[in-house]
């Protein structure tokens, strides 16, 4: 037969009691024999006396009870042990439990030939031990030892005892082992003559729960005689821990409309005490909900699994009608399953009731009115709505759509972030000689869609009548900019064009006038009455007004309106080039030593403000009517730079050279200029031109910088 695990033992685990002292300190509480050995019979008889034990609490044994961690056997009050029914089996070991509000003590009574039976004390406590039935060619005789935690003085007290049946005279024991002479050392202890274990101060279950110790026998000169054998204590719990919520902080989210019995989210405790007893074994209760409407049990707790779900109906759960969409639970975990003399914790727990989009949203009127001047954009109109979700999110945010009246996209809607509202914006300008009336149809939609059984309505949607106001509007100039090409030059009074400029109000019968608006050189000149553009100086080409070739001018034509509005047109003028302006050279100062081996003069370039083909290729003489032939010289270089050099010395003087240089215009332009030549005296590197009135100037640094001219040309 495989009994039960009996309900006792868990009663014995978690609500262990602390052992008291005797008034009598002779008086040891407890058991006094806590090992007895009994032979498997064929069959225990019920109701037999199977042996007695004695306990005793040193105060009268007031209250007294025991439990035996067998279903199938009891201890009547005088302390005989028999059994519930016959019963031919009962495993290797019992333990009998004994207690009074004074005291509480462990007896075991090994079974000698008894068989291991599943759900014996031993699996409770997940022994991690030998057998406690002595072997054959073993006398050391050892039980674990069941110690309560946080026992009370006096210490040391004894716990337990080793029996060494076939030891040896003068023979000592010896206990070692964490908790002996180890780490922790010096808990526990064991009377060398007698066996007697003793612990010598408070212990921790939840610190170390249990202690692996060793038993042997010595002879007087410590040499083992027998051993070791394994001793196991075990630390007893009691319920010393309060649950503990140490996860939070603990949000739960919950969907308005919501069935009944949605889970909201688990609250889940820790308690340090031992998880095979009732200490900590937690049950679950909310004490208190904040706020109590619309009903003050909005939510139920698991006992045992610590869910929160909803116990409220769907149409309760509504966001839209509660205070406060935020409720706070103060749950509570007791341990002990729940019973009174349980420990206690609470933690807070905050759900909230979240918005579904079961609401459309609505105008707040079917038709709204609105008035843009032609030619303006920005908003126009603020479009209102209602919507009764959770403004903080998509289920209340609008979006609008313009679905009928917008061909031309001159309109665009936008949603107010903070109200809501549809902005209506102008984003092409309107013109009210085209249309001086829109009508424009636009919906409203949440930006998440709505439930199932919710729908967009008549009210989704809304018409907004828009008035164009007419406005005197400038004259346009076309083409804009204009532009013609005329060669420079021309004579003063030539027509360059005539402007055309019109007025968009054509339903206004209004005349324009032309004046000029910008004309940097002064040249033009603008009839008011046709338009007619002629010039009134000549035209230069190569004027600082005049950029790239192109000459600009800016025009006004002005209506009759009143007040009159202006436009203004472009004028771009391209001024062909004419051969007008005749080259000039460069440089016009030379110097030359007066006994130079090296005859060459200067290097002359020259420029002309004329384009191609008005410049170079450039010609470079010298003007004969002046100048003996036979003593200067002008090489060309290329199309823009030639060489002046003498054919023989000269005498310290200054000397003036006519240079002429002709262009390549048709016809060409010449310019003469006289090249002022200083020749000097040069003696040990020093160049002396006073005699000649001379610049002091080498002539090696005026050909350098010739050279330079030339070659960044």
């Amino acid at each position: 037969m495989q009994p039960r695990t009996p309900l006792l033992l868990c009663v014995l685990l978690s609500q262990m009691l602390l052992l008291t002292s005797a008034e009598d300190l002779d008086c040891t509480p407890g058991f006094q024999q806590k090992v007895f050995h009994i032979n498997q019979p064929a069959q225990f008889i019920e109701d037999q006396a199977i042996l007695n034990l004695t306990f005793s609490d040193c105060k009268g044994n007031n209250k007294l009870h025991y439990e035996v961690s067998s279903p199938y056997f009891k201890v009547n009050d005088d302390g005989s042990l028999v059994a519930l029914k016959n019963i031919t089996a009962v495993g290797k070991t019992l333990f009998v439990h004994a207690r009074t509000p004074h005291a509480e003590d462990m007896a075991e009574l090994v079974i000698v030939g008894g068989k291991d039976i599943q759900g014996s004390l031993q699996d409770i406590f997940k022994f991690a031990r030998t057998s406690p039935v002595p072997r054959q060619k073993r006398s050391i005789v050892v039980s674990p030892i069941l110690i309560p935690e946080n026992q009370r003085q006096p210490f040391p007290r004894d716990v337990g005892k080793v029996v060494d049946s076939d030891r040896p005279e003068g023979s000592k024991f010896r206990l070692t082992g964490k908790g002996v002479d180890q780490e922790p050392k010096g808990i526990f202890r064991i009377n060398e003559n007698t066996g007697s274990v003793s612990v010598t101060q408070t212990l921790d279950r939840e610190m170390i729960a249990t202690y692996q110790l060793f038993v042997e026998t010595t002879d007087v000169n410590g040499k083992t005689l027998e051993g070791p054998v394994p001793l196991e204590v075990i630390v007893i719990d009691q319920n010393d821990n309060r649950p503990i919520f140490r996860e939070g902080p603990y949000v739960g989210h919950v969907m308005e409309g919501s069935p009944t019995g949605t889970t909201v989210m688990r609250m889940t405790a820790f308690d340090a005490d031992d998880p095979a007893t009732d200490n900590a074994l937690l049950r679950y209760n909310i004490r208190q909900q904040t706020p109590d409407k619309p009903s003050p049990n909005m939510f139920y707790i698991d006992p045992e699994k610590g869910d929160i779900v909803t116990v409220v109906s769907p149409a309760l759960l509504d966001r839209e009608t509660l205070e406060n969409p935020k409720y706070e639970l103060i749950i509570e975990a007791q341990d002990m399953a729940g019973l009174d003399v349980g420990l206690t914790g609470t933690a807070t727990a905050t759900i909230m009731i979240d918005d579904k989009n079961d609401h459309s949203p609505k105008f707040t009127k079917k038709e709204f009115q609105a008035t843009v001047e032609e030619g303006a954009v920005g908003v126009i109109v603020n479009l209102t709505v209602e919507d009764k979700d959770d403004p903080a999110t998509g289920a209340w945010r609008a979006a609008y759509t313009i679905i009928n009246g917008n061909p031309g996209q001159s309109f665009e809607i936008h949603t107010n972030p903070q109200t809501n509202e549809g902005m209506l914006s102008v984003v092409k300008p309107l013109d009210y000689e085209i249309s001086a009336f829109h009508t424009l149809l636009i919906k409203v939609e949440n930006e998440d869609p709505l439930v199932p059984d919710v729908s967009y309505g008549p009210s989704s949607t809304a018409t907004v009548h828009i008035t164009v106001l007419d406005v005197n509007e400038g004259p346009v100039f076309y083409p804009d900019p204009m532009t013609v090409t005329r060669q420079e030059n021309i004579s003063v009074g030539s027509v360059l064009l005539t402007v055309n400029a019109t007025d968009p109000d054509s339903l206004q019968h209004q005349t324009i006038r032309y004046s000029v608006y910008k004309d940097p050189a002064g040249w033009l000149n603008i009839n008011p009455i046709n338009g007619t553009v002629d010039t009134m100086a000549v035209l230069d080409r190569e004027s600082p007004f005049v950029h790239n070739s192109v000459y600009t001018a800016l025009f006004l034509a002005i209506d009759s309106g009143n007040p009159p509005a202006t436009g203004t047109g472009t004028l771009l003028i391209t001024l062909e080039d004419v051969n007008d302006n005749a080259p000039f050279i460069y440089p016009t100062v030379a110097e030359v030593c007066d006994d130079a081996k090296n005859l060459s003069v200067v290097i002359l370039g020259a420029s002309d403000k004329d384009l191609h083909p008005n410049t170079d290729p450039f010609k470079f003489e010298i003007h004969k009517q002046a100048v003996p032939d036979k003593v200067w010289k002008v090489s060309k270089i290329n199309n823009t730079h030639a060489l002046v050099s003498l054919l023989q010395n000269l005498n310290k003087a200054n000397y003036h050279l006519p240079i002429m240089v002709t262009d390549s215009g048709k016809p060409p332009m010449t310019n003469i200029t006289d090249l002022r030549v200083q020749v000097c005296s040069c003696k040990n590197s020093k160049v002396d031109c006073n005699a000649a009135g001379a610049l002091h100037l080498s002539m090696t640094s005026l050909l350098l910088v010739s050279l330079f001219t030339l070659a960044c040309l």
